[in-house]
């Protein structure tokens, strides 16, 4: 089983970047879960949510000790950081100070996905970059599978201005992380 958590400030996409995982894993023949968690004031405030996935009946979806951490945001990093298995992963964008952060038995990658974002023209897609990147990392599914799985549910909620900006924001991610194997 897997446990990612993903987090950030509501507005940067954190809640729709676990939508994402948590679909596709659905899509893909695994049990998941997804449970969100935002202040009461959803832009600006608090915003994470915990994603579990894989073949087994999952017995407890809160959040325990995740594998993968997306941080967006320094307390993010701080607050969820500290959580985050041995030889787990974290992902945290450009603007997060990581020197902050004492763990050595966890990785650190910070991914420029603010960015590639804007290099691509889609300022709002750096967690769809970021989600890129968790995909290769974690190795389950392939980019076509995140892509296809992304495309269906931006689908469902009517949401398809931006596909091609998104398709090309998540390749990017995947493409980036890659390159940092």
């Amino acid at each position: 089983m897997k446990e990612l958590v993903f987090a950030g400030f509501g507005g940067q996409g954190v809640l729709t970047s676990g939508l994402i995982v948590s679909d596709m894993a659905v899509r893909y023949g695994a049990n998941a879960t997804w449970i969100p968690s935002y202040g009461s004031a959803m832009r600006g405030g608090t915003a994470n949510c915990t994603v579990k996935y894989g073949t087994r009946f999952i017995h407890n979806p809160s959040q325990e000790k995740p594998d993968v951490l997306m941080a967006m945001n320094q307390l993010s990093l701080l607050a969820f950081g500290k959580l985050v298995k041995e030889n787990g992963a974290i992902f945290v964008s450009e603007m997060v100070d990581a020197s902050v952060f004492e763990r050595t038995d966890v990785k650190v990658y910070t991914i420029p996905c603010h960015e590639i974002a804007d290099e691509i023209g889609h300022a709002k897609g750096a967690n769809i970059v970021l989600t890129g990147a968790i995909l290769h990392y974690l190795g389950d599914h392939t980019l076509e599978e995140g892509l296809s799985s992304m495309d269906i549910m931006f689908g469902k909620k009517g949401k398809t201005k931006y596909a091609q900006l998104n398709e090309m924001a998540m390749r990017r991610g995947y493409e980036y992380f890659e390159k940092l194997k």
